[in-house]
């Protein structure tokens, strides 16, 4: 019996051994190594070549997927030969075409917007090695933009290159379908779109569904994936982790200003806003599968305005709408996300994934919505509050100065973020009831760009987390305190992802978190860990719902 096997198993290793030579880079007087025999790896749907940066082996734009519109995605087509993979794919389009921006904002977001493809189910790989036995942690970044924006390279900082170098990481990227693509609730409409309301998320399960089958042959370990995403890419990963399908597919969880991942819509909402588009699209219901070839600028215009509608409505019958209006998003559909993320049981899907979550200070601050707010007097200031909070206004003066007593301009005494903020305490309470560990965090260093005036903006840590202040000056300033920093940030972010621990030697010590102590640490120019620090700044502003 023994000798058939062997046999078998030597014919497998001969046959990986000929198409998957290990491979470390090769010095190179050059930073980029590349051509018809260089960094190609042999997925289960063929080969992919790549290229070398600085040592680190490169794939961009590689199919985990295939889906048509409105349907759950599929396993990719397989081909022949040699797939070129050396630049960003397709993106998903955007509701809104970018056609102008704003100067001097997106001097400091410098965004990439790519080109857009319904086909978008691609994926992005940074590793040190290939085709080894070598088991790196892998680390799969999950975009920002809410459900309905963004892609895997809109920004400089979601490079992988140097967080995969730094702590000899597999980093792994991801586009799927977002907003109306992604989420239009069709169930009502016939089996065939049973699953239409959460597909957008359903692409991800396949991009980890791929990470689990191919990423070894990548140099990475597919028994050891963090997911961690930032705003949208937040509360994706919150999401993920209340899905029974993505139960085993990563192992911890890290959640930058990802708040919005603790509500999902009620069916009886997304069906209402399905209903309002078809409305708009003048079809019937035994029209329906004429929407999968209606023109996506017309079925986007379609998506928006039945959204206000619903949203009218929705004001009109006294119901809360999240903070940001009502948007794209999942549905509790009840079998892709059978439970709320609040439930018990969907606590207990994710007891065992060690979670890592905080936000930054400033957020969505009141300045960068009113920038005339940046030149205002403390007088101005203290008024405009009294607006707010009449007769409480002394006692958030207070906590304000309790909370962060080094502020000194005006405009800080109303720039502090309370929303993601609390958000993220939600998450971890939550999630500090399992038997994993939790680890919260405060990114509060402010950025020197543009006179300081952007502080911790959302988005700010994320240059930090990927190691990548280099590539991203114009929002950080490229100075020695922010390179310092994000030695410790991105090196935190690289523990946490080997082990589901972030301490490191660069940081004082940093606590479990629970609702009884508050630990958080504060990454700064001097990092802190402080234990309810905001206690009661978060007491006395408004609860805000994501």
């Amino acid at each position: 019996m023994k000798r058939p096997f062997t046999l078998l198993l030597c014919i497998f290793l001969q046959s990986m051994y000929m198409y998957s030579v290990a491979q470390k880079p090769a010095p190179s007087p050059d930073p980029i190594t590349s051509g018809a025999k260089i960094a190609v790896v042999q997925t289960e749907y063929g080969k992919v070549r790549g290229y070398i940066h600085n040592g680190i082996f490169t794939y961009k734009g590689i199919p985990y997927a295939q889906a048509a519109r409105f349907m759950p995605p599929v396993k990719p087509a397989s081909w022949e030969g040699v797939r070129s993979s050396m630049t960003y794919g397709p993106v998903c389009p955007l509701i809104d075409p970018t056609t102008a921006v704003n100067d001097e904002s997106e001097f400091l977001f410098h965004h990439d917007w790519g080109y857009t493809n319904e086909d978008c189910l691609r994926l992005n790989i940074w590793s040190q090695g290939i085709n080894d036995t070598k088991k790196r942690p892998v680390m799969v970044w999950l975009h920002g933009g809410g459900y309905s924006a963004g892609s895997s390279q809109e920004l400089p900082s979601y490079d992988g290159e140097n967080l995969s170098k730094k702590g000899d990481v597999v980093v792994v990227s991801v586009n799927h379908r977002l907003n109306i693509l992604g989420f239009l609730d069709l169930s009502a409409y016939g089996e065939k779109y049973k699953s239409s309301a959460n597909v957008g998320m359903m692409d991800l399960v396949a991009a980890l569904q791929w990470v689990k089958g191919n990423i070894a042959r990548f140099g990475g370990d597919p028994d050891n994936v963090t997911i961690f995403g930032q705003s949208g890419g937040g509360g994706k990963v919150s999401t993920l982790m209340n899905a029974p399908s993505a139960k085993g597919l990563f192992h911890k969880a890290i959640i930058q200003s990802g708040g919005g991942g603790l509500n999902f819509k009620e069916k009886s909402i997304s069906g209402r806003i399905s209903a309002a588009v078809l409305e708009e699209l003048g079809l019937k219901s035994t029209q329906i599968d004429s929407i999968q070839k209606v023109p996506y600028d017309k079925l986007a215009a379609a998506g928006k305005k039945a959204l206000r509608k619903v949203q009218e409505q929705l004001k009109a019958e006294g119901k809360e709408i999240p903070g940001f209006g009502l948007g794209w998003g999942p549905t509790q559909d009840g079998t892709f996300l059978p439970y709320q993320p609040t439930a018990p049981e969907a606590i207990a899907l994710s007891s065992d994934i060690p979670l890592m979550v905080g936000s930054t200070k400033n957020e969505f601050m009141a300045s960068l919505r009113d920038p005339s707010l940046r030149t205002a007097s403390q007088d101005e200031i203290k008024a405009r509050l009294q607006k707010q909070y009449g007769e409480k206004t002394d006692a958030y003066l207070s906590a304000v100065k309790k909370a962060y007593p080094a502020d000194t301009r005006p405009t800080d005494l109303i720039d502090i973020d309370d929303m993601f903020r609390r958000g993220a305490i939600k998450q971890a309470d939550l999630k500090s009831t399992g038997k994993a560990p939790v680890y919260m965090y405060l990114f509060t260093w402010q950025s020197p760009v543009q006179d300081g005036e952007y502080k911790a903006v959302h988005c700010m840590e994320i240059a930090f987390a990927f190691n990548n202040i280099s590539r991203c000056e114009e929002m950080t300033g490229g100075g020695k305190e922010a390179i310092t920093l994000a030695q410790k940030v991105s090196q935190a972010w690289i523990n946490f992802a080997k082990t589901g621990n972030p301490n490191h030697k660069g940081l004082p010590v940093w606590q479990k978190y629970t609702p009884a102590n508050g630990a958080t640490m504060i990454f700064d120019n001097q990092c802190v860990e402080k234990y309810h620090h905001d206690k009661e700044f978060l007491e006395i502003t408004p609860s805000r719902m994501l």
